[in-house]
């Protein structure tokens, strides 16, 4: 399949460098996927039980103070947005600091998100 022309002139532009589709693709700055992101932060095991998990309506986003459940795994998150679900019988309640590049170790994961849970 060949990548449409857009896409294909867009490369070329890229001032001498390749880049990458995300970068393309992405005008949202420091935004990320939902499903991913929440993969990225080790918050759960796969993306797949992430999507499952969004789709069956167990997230809720707040976003300029309101609070609201969504069921599109692909709904982008900005920094300083909460997330909150239910893992298990605990609860998770974290606020997006950084999107992230990849699902790093530990202590990288940790550091894209703050934990507001009471412990």
């Amino acid at each position: 399949m060949q990548p449409s022309p857009r896409l294909k002139t867009q490369r070329k532009i890229s001032l001498g460098r390749r880049v990458n589709k995300a970068e393309i693709e992405a005008p949202f700055g420091e935004a990320c996927r939902l499903d991913v992101w929440l993969f990225r932060t080790r918050l759960v095991k796969t993306r797949s039980l992430a999507t499952k998990m969004i789709l069956g309506g167990k997230v809720r986003i707040t976003r300029n103070g309101k609070t609201e459940r969504t069921r599109k795994p692909g709904l982008h998150l900005k920094a300083g947005e909460h997330i909150t679900f239910m893992r298990g019988s605990q609860l998770i309640h974290v606020e997006m600091i950084a999107a992230g590049t990849r699902r790093g170790p530990a202590p990288e994961a940790q550091s894209l998100y703050r934990d507001h849970c009471a412990t």
